[in-house]
C-alpha cells in the first residue's frame, strides 16, 4: 500500500520500520519540527525524522499541519492510508478525509481505557496487569475513533515505563502491519468504543513524580517504575532532592510515621509507608550521578528515624 506516515518520538519509529520491512511504499513522512535541545540550543532531529532520512524518505515538518499551505503540500504525496503514531498534532477533518482508507492511529493502550497522551506510564502507576496496542480509525476526537485491531501485552511486577515502552513499540509495528493486511482484504470490522468504560491518561508532568509516603508501599513502587526513566520519582533528604530509581514494596509492619527510615541494610534503605515499607535500592542525590544504595551509603550515613519528604525541606 502507499502510505503517508506521521509520527515523532521513538515509539513511532518501530511502526515506521515495520511498515518499510513489510514492503509498503512510504510516500512521505510527517513529523514535528526540529527543536533546540540542551544548553547549546542545537536543533534536535526527531527520532522519526532520523529514521526517515536513513531510508531516503521525503520528510515534511509543518509547524501546524492543518494550515492550507501544509494541507496543499500533503496532498502532493499519494497515499491509500495515513498511519499515525504519537505524531503530536490533531488532524483536521479535511486531512482525515484525504486517503481512501482514512487515517489509522497506533495507540499504546487497550482502548477505550487510557485515551490521551501518557497511557504507558499510567497503566503502570494504576497497577494494571494488561495493556496493549489498539489500531484505531481516527476521527476528529482525541482517541475516540472506532477500534479496528488490538494486541495485548502483560505487565510484569518489575515493569518500568522504559521496558513497557519498548515492548509496545515492537507490538505497535506488528499490529499495524497485520491490520493493514486485513484492511486490504476488507476483513477489518470497526468496533465502537464503549464511552462508559473509557478513561483518560493526562500528560505526565515532572511534579507528578513526588513520592507521598502516606500512600501504600505498593503504590509508591508503581510510581517509581512508571516514572522511570522520565521524569523520575523523587523525594527530599536533608533539604535536597533525592531521585528514586529502583525500589520494592514490602509488607513489613511498622508503627513509624510515613517517610521515616526504619532500617538500613548494605543494599537498601527501608522507609515507612502508609501501608508496608518501601525498600530503596537505587537512587540519585541532587547534583550527583545515579547510583546503587550500597554506593550511596559509602559516602552518606542516613540515620534510623530520619525522614524523607517535602516537609523536611520546609523545616
Amino acid at each position: 500500500m502507499k502510505i503517508v506516515f506521521m509520527g515523532t518520538p521513538d515509539f513511532a519509529v518501530g511502526a515506521l520500520e515495520a511498515l518499510i520491512d513489510a514492503g509498503h511504499e512510504i510516500t512521505a513522512v510527517v513529523t514535528q519540527p526540529d527543536r533546540p535541545k540542551g544548553r547549546s540550543g542545537r536543533l534536535q532531529l526527531t527520532p522519526v525524522k532520523e529514521c526517515a532520512l536513513g531510508h531516503g524518505l521525503p520528510v515534511l515538518q509543518p509547524e501546524k499541519l492543518k494550515t492550507p499551505e501544509a494541507v496543499s503540500e500533503l496532498k502532493k504525496y499519494p497515499a491509500d492510508v495515513y498511519v499515525v503514531a504519537a505524531f503530536g498534532q490533531i488532524l483536521s477533518k479535511e486531512i482525515l478525509d484525504i486517503p481512501r482508507y482514512g487515517c489509522l492511529n497506533i495507540h499504546a493502550s487497550l482502548l477505550p481505557k487510557y485515551r490521551g497522551a501518557s497511557p504507558i506510564q499510567h497503566v503502570i502507576i494504576d497497577g494494571e496487569k494488561k495493556t496493549g496496542v489498539t489500531i484505531m480509525q481516527m476521527d476528529t476526537g482525541i482517541d475516540t475513533g472506532d477500534m479496528l485491531y488490538r494486541k495485548e501485552v502483560d505487565i510484569s511486577d518489575e515493569e518500568t515505563f522504559e521496558t513497557l515502552h519498548d515492548k509496545l513499540t515492537a507490538v505497535g509495528g506488528e499490529a499495524v502491519t497485520e491490520a493493514l493486511v486485513l484492511l486490504e482484504r476488507g476483513e477489518l470490522v470497526p468496533e465502537k468504543q464503549d464511552t462508559s468504560a473509557g478513561s483518560y491518561a493526562p500528560l505526565i508532568r515532572k511534579e507528578m513524580g513526588e513520592l507521598d509516603f502516606s500512600k501504600t508501599a505498593a503504590e509508591l513502587d508503581r510510581l517509581v517504575r512508571g516514572m522511570n526513566p522520565w521524569p523520575s520519582a523523587y523525594t527530599y533528604f536533608r533539604g535536597k532532592q533525592l531521585k528514586i530509581w529502583n525500589a520494592r514494596p514490602s509488607l513489613n509492619m511498622t508503627s513509624a510515621e510515613p517517610g521515616i527510615i526504619v532500617s538500613i541494610d548494605r543494599d537498601y534503605i527501608e522507609v515507612a509507608a502508609g501501608k508496608g515499607t518501601l525498600l530503596i535500592y537505587e537512587l540519585q542525590p541532587e547534583g550527583k550521578r545515579r547510583m546503587s544504595t550500597h554506593d550511596f551509603l559509602l559516602g552518606i550515613k542516613p540515620g534510623i528515624n530520619e525522614k524523607l519528604g517535602f516537609t523536611e525541606l520546609c523545616n
